[in-house]
């Protein structure tokens, strides 16, 4: 039996267009994920990656991923793995600006039966959820653990 899918909702009080921000922008990619550097190119079959320091200092690919469609600034999908992204899931980002706030909804699915993120995202997604709202919000977030 395949894994189910990981569904997160979140309501951030922001114009949708810094919530889209904080999900595609270097700045805030790097704000969220301790310093990560982050390039992305937002169209069909664009690359997405997340890189850094290694723990003995040199370069290291985080995360891999590519876009899968993109239409500003309500909907982003992209697949991603961890490292060079040999094994990954598809993550679709739903933005719906409500009255005072924007509804966020994260589904990250179509998990390989070999995939060791899937207990990693399901805890890794609402501590990343919760620190862009802060970050959106106040302007500042926290350290993560």
């Amino acid at each position: 039996m395949g894994k189910g899918p990981l569904i997160f909702t979140y309501y951030i009080a922001a114009p949708v267009e810094k919530v889209w921000d904080g999900f595609v922008s270097k700045e805030a990619n790097q704000k969220i994920f301790m310093g990560a550097d982050f390039e992305v190119d937002l169209k069909p079959g664009g690359r997405m990656i997340w890189s850094g320091p290694g723990k003995d200092g040199k370069q290291l690919r985080y995360v891999t991923g590519e876009v899968l469609r993109a239409e500003a600034p309500k909907l982003l999908e992209y697949r991603f793995g961890m490292g060079d992204g040999a094994v990954m899931s598809r993550v679709k980002l739903e933005l719906t600006p409500e009255t005072e706030a924007v509804k966020v909804v994260v589904t990250n699915d179509q998990w390989a039966e070999n995939d060791p993120a899937y207990a990693q995202n399901a805890d890794g997604w609402p501590r990343i959820l919760s620190r862009l709202k802060t970050l959106l919000e106040t302007g500042k977030t926290f350290r993560p653990h």
